[in-house]
């Protein structure tokens, strides 16, 4: 460390340790001010400047060393110098002593701790260098954090002392002048009772109210910032516009009406969105046929002689459409007009922040939802434009059953239809980069799905590099190359699923031209209100994230909605706490909460309880007894952290988790509810009873069986 460093460090340090060594700390409580009170004041009477000069020197100290000691100084101002004079001494003190100690702690830390987490501080420094001064005002204004942390952590950063300094005096402002009035309120106290004058009074509403009048100011400077060259409508056609008619937009659209608001609902393709037309009920459709198909290939188990003779692919894939036709008029224009909302169909366009047009005709409004939903993501592979491949939207368009089916991508996604595939009579391989199937699960969970998988006949390949896509000499069939562990191999297929993931449709509607920022995965950046940066703005859904699922779009509905509508009165933050979600495979895999790699990975300590489903008498009697309930709790505690069920309609047993973490309910309180006898609930019963006997006192078990033997006698 360099001399200057160890210099300044020596400093801090003696000067911090002389105030708690000499017990300096006493001089800075109510109390002594009050005993003390007639000789300040006298003294200050007497020599105006000197006393003003000792307290400036002394306030920018206790600031500059981050001493407790700040809140007791600013009353002593107020109570000693008035309101206009301590105002001004308390105002430049405290700004000169928090950029002393923000630059204390630039020069001792930042350069070590930037060296040790330079990821985290290019991230953090980037977005300092884009908002940085309007934060850290915000930051002033509501004392979020305690003002001494916020000199230190800005410190940390790439923020020119300048910045630091201005902001910092501005933003301060209205505290200190609260503070300081109350400090000349304190000064003409006598006893506890006089505490009740109505300019007292007055002092401390002013402080229980700063925080949310500062909140209110930050809120409309904010505003006003992005809305500077905006032509704001003098009144509006409707209080919000959704696009979008998927599950984020519908459920918006429904609780705008529901509160009478006039709403208007615009929808470019097909009303229901990815999921009703392409994603959840055609896939569960498919799963079902290929259950139902896969039920009579093993119905000899079950004493029952049987065989599937045929499998018509055209009727299976004509069941789906009429699923999708029955499942329709929950979401169609006819149900959501008579419901009050005015849909539209045609392409929207975001003109500004408060016009949206449509059709032609342009449509002003107070609110806009983006629910754009997303799209399969394509990977680039060379030769794939040569042959005829589909995705998670398109697959629906088969009219003849693959051969062999090539599925590229282990995902939720990949894994149904595969295995659904298969067991309608394909051949299925599924190819991945990293050999992982269903990534975002543990080890454990995700190799009990790809044994039954591998137990059914799919095949899993890894591919460490894909090379090329080629035609074969025989008409409709393709090759499919590839390296694995330095060797090129190949493999033959008649169909092609590509099955990578879902890009957010964030452009073509003006999202662009409004420059709203985008995260890393291509998601809107919202904040914790779902707004973008314009307020007024909300996103859901896949464009949001950070979940791809239908009832997470659901969910950040109700929010956009009522944050849109009613946040002038109260806006709530989305809560993200309990989001449960199931790959539906055979079997199944359901999750709610931390996983144990997502607990690792957030250094969050855990237990592990897991309960065999093949000792689950239902399971048994039903042949499902394959599979694990899994579920971590708080070291010593019942708490559930998260849980996870790999087994038989995993997604209907995971409710009781997902209530328990909801409610804050305990293993303890499952465990002392009565289940059903025989049926599949009970695996959750059991798994609470597994954590209850590891987590039996074991002095007491020691000591029953003296109990017992004494209780004979």
């Amino acid at each position: 460390m360099p001399a200057k460093k160890i210099g300044l460090f020596a400093l801090v340090v003696g000067l911090t340790a002389c105030f708690f060594i000499f017990d300096l700390n006493q001089y800075f409580s109510l109390e002594y001010f009050q005993s003390q009170k007639a000789l300040l004041l006298d003294y200050k009477n007497s020599a105006p400047w000197e006393a003003a000069a000792i307290y400036f020197v002394v306030y920018v100290a206790i600031t500059a060393l981050s001493l407790p000691a700040a809140l007791i100084a600013t009353l002593a101002g107020g109570a000693i110098f008035g309101l206009g004079q301590g105002f001004i001494l308390v105002s430049f003190a405290s700004t000169i002593g928090a950029t002393l100690a923000c630059l204390t702690a630039r020069i001792l830390l930042r350069d070590t701790l930037e060296k040790k987490f330079s990821t985290a501080f290019r991230s953090i420094n980037a977005g300092v260098e884009k908002e940085g001064p309007f934060y850290l005002f915000g930051l002033r204004l509501v004392p979020v954090f305690p003002f001494f942390a916020v000199n230190l952590v800005m410190g940390l950063t790439n923020m020119p002392i300048r910045h630091f300094f201005i902001v910092s005096q501005i933003g301060m402002l209205p505290g200190t002048l609260v503070y300081v009035n109350a400090g000349t309120q304190i000064a003409q106290l006598e006893s506890l009772s006089d505490i009740a004058t109505p300019t007292m009074l007055l002092s401390f509403a002013l402080l229980g109210l700063l925080p949310l009048a500062s909140k209110r100011l930050l809120g409309y400077l904010s505003a006003r910032k992005v809305y500077s060259n905006i032509n704001r409508p003098k009144q509006f056609d409707t209080n919000m516009v959704v696009i979008g008619a998927g599950s984020g937009g519908l459920v918006t659209s429904y609780i705008a009406a529901a509160t009478k608001a006039k709403v208007t609902l615009i929808e470019k393709h097909k009303m229901g969105g990815d999921c009703l037309n392409t994603g959840c009920i055609p896939s569960k459709a498919l799963i079902k046929s290929a259950a139902v198909a896969k039920q009579i290939q093993t119905s000899a188990e079950f004493g029952v002689i049987s065989q599937v003779e045929h499998v018509d692919f055209t009727k299976v894939m004509q069941r789906i459409q009429d699923v999708i036709a029955e499942v329709e008029p929950h979401d169609s224009i006819e149900r959501y007009t008579n419901l009050g909302v005015d849909c539209v169909q045609g392409e929207a366009r975001i003109i500004d922040p408060y016009r949206v047009e449509v059709n032609g005709n342009t449509i002003t409004t107070r609110n806009i939802v983006i629910a754009t939903g997303a799209r399969p993501a394509l990977p680039d592979i060379k030769g794939i434009e040569s042959c005829p491949h589909y995705n998670s939207d398109t697959i629906w368009n088969l009219e003849t059953q693959p051969k062999q089916l090539l599925v590229v991508g282990a995902g939720p996604i990949g894994c149904e239809l595969a295995q659904s595939f298969l067991r309608l009579g394909s051949t299925v391989t599924i190819v991945t980069r990293s050999g992982r199937v269903l990534p975002k699960e543990d080890d454990d969970v995700a190799d009990l799905v790809k044994q039954k998988l591998e137990a059914e006949g799919l095949s899993f390949v890894t591919a460490e590099n894909i090379k090329q896509i080629t035609a074969s000499a025989t008409p409709g069939e393709f090759s499919f190359e590839y390296e694995h562990s330095g060797e090129t191999r190949s493999i033959p297929f008649d169909g092609l699923l590509i099955a990578t993931g879902r890009t957010p449709n964030t452009k073509g509607f003006g999202a662009e031209e409004l420059a709203l920022e985008l995260n890393d995965n291509g998601t809107f950046e919202v904040n914790e209100y779902l707004q973008t940066k314009y307020p007024n703005i909300f996103a859901v859904g896949d464009v949001a994230g950070p979940y791809q699922l239908t009832h997470a779009a659901s969910h950040q509905a109700w929010y956009a909605a009522v944050n849109g509508l009613f946040g002038g009165i109260k806006k709530f933050k989305a809560d993200y706490r309990v989001i449960p979600w199931a790959t539906f495979t055979d079997p199944e895999i359901a999750r709610v909460g931390l996983s144990e790699m997502e607990a690792q990975a957030s250094d969050t300590p855990y237990e592990v309880t897991r309960y065999d489903l093949g000792e689950l008498d239902r399971a048994i009697a039903d042949g499902s007894n394959y599979g694990v309930v899994k579920v971590l709790t708080a070291p010593g505690s019942d708490k559930v952290l998260g849980a996870c069920i790999v087994g038989n309609h995993a997604g209907d047993l995971i409710a009781e988790f997902v209530l328990a973490m909801k409610q804050n309910i305990g293993l303890n309180k499952i465990l002392g509810t009565i289940h059903t006898y025989p049926t599949l609930m009970e695996a959750n019963k059991y798994l609470a009873g597994e954590w209850k006997r590891a987590h039996t006192p074991a002095l007491a078990m020691r000591l029953l069986p003296a109990f017992h033997k004494w209780m004979r006698k």
